[in-house]
């Protein structure tokens, strides 16, 4: 019955993460267009419990920004340049799939362990 309650725990951690790495990605990709801003990541590591994850620190990328020259915007230099961001769709998009597809798994994990809880739960009632 432990290990039952312990894997509903892990997926629940699961897809608690992959949540948190989609709201950063889908902020990433709000901000595309926004001057200056720097792509958020974040990494998982294992929490203190053991067996479960959670979201790490969250990280600002410090790749190079983007030089737009538009002369007329007003944060141009002298130059006619501005920092763009350094967001790239197509990444944020790959990653935006690569965690749906990371929640559905643990969500299926979840449903499975709950279906073999109740079952088990049903045999104990006989």
């Amino acid at each position: 019955m432990a290990d039952l309650l312990q894997s509903l725990t892990m997926a629940a951690s699961g897809m608690e993460a992959q949540a948190m790495r989609l709201r950063h990605v889908s902020e990433n990709i709000a901000n595309a267009d926004t001057p200056g801003y720097h792509r958020k990541t974040m990494s998982f590591q294992e929490a203190m419990d053991g067996g479960t994850v959670e979201a790490g620190p969250v990280r600002l990328d410090r790749s190079e920004l983007v030089k737009i020259y538009d002369p007329g915007h007003p944060l141009a230099d002298e130059t006619g340049h501005y920092d763009g961001s350094n967001v790239d769709l197509v990444i944020e998009i790959a990653d935006a799939r690569e965690a749906q597809r990371s929640y559905e798994a643990n969500l299926k994990m979840f449903d499975q362990a709950r279906q073999m809880t109740q079952s088990l739960f049903e045999l104990l009632r006989r």
